[in-house]
C-alpha cells in the first residue's frame, strides 16, 4: 500500500493510531542506530533510508537519478514491514541467528522483515543490524554484489550467444535427418 505522502511526518499522520505507534517505535530504533552518511526520506511511498548522492554519487543500479537504498519502514495493508537490504546482501544468518535467539517468531521475505504489532519485533535486533552496516560498508557491500551480478549477466549472455549458432546448427541436422 504506496503512501502518495512527500514527507514523513505526512506520512506517519495519515497512519491509523496503533500503526502509527508501532511504526514511530521501529523509526526510533532504525534513526538512534543509522549511520550519519544515510538520509531518512520518502522512497517507494514508504519512509526510506538511502545513502545520498552527496556520498555515493553513481546512485542506485536501476535509476540513477535515485540515491542508493538501504533501509525502508511501511504500513502494508496486511502487516506492517521493516526492509533491511544489507540482511539480504550478506546479513542474513546472523539475522537470523540473532532474531532466534530473542524468541519472537521470525516472518521474514528476502529483506522484508513483516509484523503485524510491536511485540512481534526484536527491536534491539533491528537496531544492531543498522548499526552493523554503516554508509561506507553498505556501498562496499552494495558494490561487490552489483560486480558479482554484472560479471554473472555477462556471462549468461555470452554463453547464450555462442550457444545460439550451435543450437541452429543442431536444429538443422535434426531437421535434415527427419526428412
Amino acid at each position: 500500500m504506496q503512501s502518495k505522502a512527500t514527507t514523513v511526518a505526512a506520512y506517519l499522520a495519515e497512519l491509523p493510531a496503533e500503526r502509527r505507534q508501532a511504526i514511530e517505535a521501529v523509526r526510533k530504533v532504525i534513526l538512534k542506530n543509522l549511520d550519519k552518511n544515510y538520509r531518512e526520506v520518502m522512497s517507494y511511498g514508504m519512509i526510506g533510508y538511502v545513502v545520498p548522492h552527496s556520498v555515493y554519487q553513481p546512485g542506485y543500479h536501476c535509476d540513477p537519478k535515485l540515491p542508493l537504498p538501504f533501509a525502508g519502514l511501511a504500513s502494508q495493508k496486511n502487516y506492517m514491514s521493516v526492509y533491511l537490504m544489507s540482511v539480504y546482501s550478506g546479513e542474513e544468518k546472523w539475522f537470523r541467528e540473532q532474531w532466534a535467539r530473542t524468541g519472537k517468531k521470525l516472518d521474514m521475505g528476502k529483506c522484508c522483515i513483516r509484523f503485524k504489532k510491536l511485540d512481534d519485533v526484536a527491536l534491539d535486533v533491528i537496531g544492531e543490524a543498522i548499526r552493523r552496516v554503516p554508509a561506507q560498508r553498505w556501498i562496499e557491500l552494495y558494490e561487490t554484489v552489483f560486480k558479482h551480478a554484472r560479471k554473472k549477466s555477462a556471462t549468461k549472455k555470452a554463453v547464450k550467444k555462442s550457444a545460439a549458432p550451435k543450437a541452429r546448427k543442431a536444429a538443422k541436422k535434426s531437421a535434415k535427418r527427419g526428412k
